[in-house]
């Protein structure tokens, strides 16, 4: 399986914990995900959120024109994340 993600028809190279992070948000758009769930999701185990953070921040900068101002991956603070549906 390829595991290719565009943004504006630019390919975006992604890490396997990223790509597998976005994967999960888009699986589950506009659910709030909370941060043990991607944990156990991504590293099957309950490791400490900072990675999780550190994997979402990266891949906000990869593919949020202005990451700072995410359109696309909503912080619900002290609960998860989301990712926004198209509207």
């Amino acid at each position: 399986m390829k595991r290719i993600v565009k943004v504006e028809d630019k390919e975006v190279k992604l890490s396997p914990k990223e790509y597998d992070i976005l994967r999960m948000l888009v699986q589950y758009a506009g659910k709030v995900l909370t941060h043990q769930f991607l944990m156990k999701q991504i590293w099957n185990d309950s490791t400490d959120v900072q990675y999780l953070r550190v994997y979402v921040r990266q891949l906000r900068q990869k593919i949020e024109k202005t990451p700072d101002q995410s359109r696309y991956i909503i912080t619900e603070t002290g609960v998860g994340y989301r990712l926004r549906e198209v509207e």
